[in-house]
């Protein structure tokens, strides 16, 4: 049976790829090896694809921004190796900001989530059930989002986060931590997510000293930094904190309030 597929001639797709009914995979676009691309699924030109991806049926992948400054400059979507995209996702490729949007490896992007352009996704993430993003976020490694969760543009979001379902995230997120509630706030740090990612005891309680001068003692952002580069230990995960907060040019959420 005829499969009706829209496949321009110059794609380059790589080996031992699928590719269901009533795809369509413009001109522009690079698939790797091994990737499966289901039915009525969309690829579309500025795509630069991986190996090993899985996009699934409904899925829009490397449209154009939603964004009226956007006058047709050349740009990408830029995915990485391993990268699974579900149903109904819709993923815009960037503007002359960043002239791309990118996912990094391993990331899995769950039904109705929608990416919107220059943002970078780093490796290892999950997006829940209808995660939306507003364009020029940046997600750090290993950070989980609730479903039906949206991000403000330009919003960063540190490594090991884990963000509550429903939530509107309007500031910046410091890595290592759990946010939830309304308006959004730090909820502990993430300790689930880092002893299963191989992190020590040691290193949790040390991140737990930084927080505990950052959220719980009363101190303004400005004098807990002080706080903490007196008091706290120099380890890498300091340095990455600090330097975070340093460069939220939105501020970051605050912490829980009765």
């Amino acid at each position: 049976m005829a499969k009706f597929q829209d496949i321009h001639p110059n794609a380059q797709i790589g080996n031992n790829v699928k590719i269901g009914s009533f795809v369509t995979i413009e001109e522009d676009v690079v698939i790797g090896d091994n990737c499966e691309i289901h039915a009525n699924a969309s690829v579309l030109n500025g795509t630069r694809m991986g190996h090993s991806c899985r996009v699934f049926p409904g899925a829009i992948i490397g449209s154009i921004p939603q964004d009226l400054k956007y006058k047709g400059e050349k740009s990408i979507l830029k995915i990485g190796n391993n990268v699974t995209i579900r149903e109904y996702c819709t993923i815009n490729r960037g503007t002359e900001a960043n002239y791309s949007t990118e996912i990094m490896d391993n990331c899995l992007i769950m039904a109705y989530c929608h990416i919107a352009h220059d943002c970078v996704i780093r490796e290892n993430c999950i997006l829940s059930n209808s995660v939306t993003l507003a364009g020029h976020i940046e997600i750090g490694p290993k950070t989980v989002m609730g479903g039906l969760t949206a991000v403000h543009q330009f919003v960063r979001i540190g490594d090991h986060v884990m963000v509550g379902g429903g939530s509107l995230v309007r500031k910046d997120v410091p890595p290592y931590v759990k946010a939830a509630r309304e308006p959004l706030a730090y909820a502990g740090v993430n300790s689930i997510g880092l002893r299963r990612r191989g992190f020590s005891r040691d290193q949790i309680d040390n991140i737990r000293d930084i927080y505990r001068i950052l959220y719980i003692k009363g101190y303004n952002t400005s004098q807990a930094m002080n706080e903490i580069k007196m008091r706290i230990s120099d380890t890498p995960e300091r340095t990455n904190i600090l330097s975070f907060i340093q460069n939220a040019d939105r501020g970051i959420i605050r912490g829980l309030r009765n």
